[in-house]
């Protein structure tokens, strides 16, 4: 009882090991309200795709690795052992002797060392490319998700002013409700009030429903977009001044094509083709390595005799492999690489004409996205100074209550299509950015 009060902690630990390693590996969920810089950070850290790009990263630093392996010695060990059921005989005059033993046994231990390969030396020369190829995908990767997490985010911010305008809307209009059913019952007016009142309460709380529902598969897809479990809860926050103040970039910057990742991608690649060009050109070089080997013979008659004795071999040399003719392989192989080259020249161009036009469709979006924002802010201001006026003209007798929903209606149509508007300002912004090349993922 004693040793097994001792070994006691000790099982404990080893049952607990694996869900605290768990735990460890298990990124830590964000906690309290996270602004949008907040949101990014996790996400460029836990994303799937993100993690997917850097282990992409990792999988093509090995596969360099292995191919350079190429220029280090090869060892290598071979072992043989042979019964000779019918030994060979031959006749030397009137003589037939028999060659060779029952049982023969060799162990070859061999040395190989590359001296030139032309497939290793592009491998080699290719590394620095396929690297920056690797590294070029994960930031693409990392673009899209700022992209995509921001755009996410602000549909839900967005949404949730939009919640806070309709829960406002259903409390004066609850009021209003009150307020013309007691005058009916007063016997001031006649039903009519009360019931256009009733209608507008019960639409604006179906709208509020709805909004509440769009709000949590928002929410679902902004966790999808930062790697976060879908049972964590998430809470953002936001400046509504500073939201507006980030709505104004530099319209006047052009894209700068060397700063798309889409043109550098296809330039690395270009430098891929013209080293697979150059692997076909130089083909008919020989691949030259040097060995060296040692390899101890055994025979016998007897089986139990056969390592008794040892009689060993060993040798050094120079080898050359050299491709004489391929049946036209090689001449064909290098008119296919120049044309993977002239197609590669071919998308670089489309892809610039891309980014122009992208450039031009999101410069126009933005602009004609930022009119209807000051537009629409204008008609919400104006909107609720005509409710304002028309509620207290419907207090004091002078409006009819029809007057007072359709300017309550008006003020809650213009608020909506208001931060509907900016949600559009502030996703057109992001894709200026994207085309001119100025997404930070730092």
């Amino acid at each position: 009882m004693k040793y097994l009060k001792q070994i006691k902690p000790l099982l404990l630990g080893l049952l607990l090991l694996p869900s605290l390693l768990q735990a460890q590996s298990s990124p830590q969920a964000p906690s309290g309200p996270l602004t949008l810089e907040q949101c990014i950070s996790y996400a460029l850290s836990n994303r799937p795709d993100v993690k997917q790009a850097q282990l992409d990263e990792t999988i093509g630093e090995r596969q360099i690795r292995a191919s350079l392996s190429a220029w280090l010695p090869q060892l290598s060990a071979r072992y043989t052992v042979l019964h000779n059921i019918k030994l060979q005989t031959a006749a030397f005059g009137d003589n037939v002797v028999t060659l060779g033993t029952r049982y023969n046994s060799n162990i070859l231990l061999q040395a190989d060392q590359t001296l030139y390969s032309n497939e290793v030396a592009v491998a080699t020369r290719a590394a620095r490319f396929t690297r920056e190829q690797l590294d070029l995908n994960t930031l693409d990767t990392k673009i899209n998700t700022v992209v995509a997490v921001s755009k996410a985010f602000y549909d839900v911010l967005l949404t949730q002013e939009q919640l806070r305008i309709l829960e406002e809307n259903i409390v004066r209009q609850e009021k209003q409700y009150r307020d013309a059913r007691s005058r009916f019952e007063s016997g001031l007016v006649d039903k009519t009030d009360y019931q256009r009142a009733s209608i507008t309460l019960a639409n604006t709380r179906s709208d509020r429903k709805r909004t509440q529902e769009s709000i949590k598969a928002k929410l679902a897809l902004l966790k999808q977009l930062m790697g976060l479990s879908p049972e964590t809860a998430l809470d953002i926050s936001f400046d509504q001044n500073l939201m507006q103040q980030q709505t104004l970039p530099d319209t006047t910057l052009q894209p700068d094509f060397a700063n798309r990742v889409e043109l550098q991608q296809l330039r690395t690649q270009q430098q891929l083709l013209k080293l697979n060009t150059s692997y076909y050109r130089w083909g008919f070089l020989p691949t030259v390595s040097a060995y060296i080997n040692y390899n101890p013979i055994y025979l016998s008659n007897s089986f139990s005799d056969l390592y008794s004795v040892a009689r060993p071999a060993s040798a050094v040399g120079l080898q050359a492999a050299i491709p004489i003719f391929q049946g036209t392989k090689r001449l064909q192989n290098i008119r296919i690489a120049e044309l993977e080259e002239e197609q590669l020249v071919l998308d670089m161009e489309n892809t610039r004409s891309v980014i122009n036009t992208e450039y031009q469709t999101a410069l126009a979006n933005y602009k004609s996205n930022y009119t209807d924002w000051l537009t629409l802010r204008e008609n919400a201001e104006v909107a609720e100074e005509v409710y304002n006026i028309i509620k207290l003209q419907y207090d004091e007798g002078i409006k009819a209550y029809v007057d007072l929903i359709v300017a309550e209606t008006d003020l809650k149509a213009t608020q909506l299509n208001y931060y509907n508007a900016l949600y559009r300002l502030l996703a057109s912004k992001l894709d200026y950015q994207r085309a001119i090349g100025t997404i930070n993922v730092n």
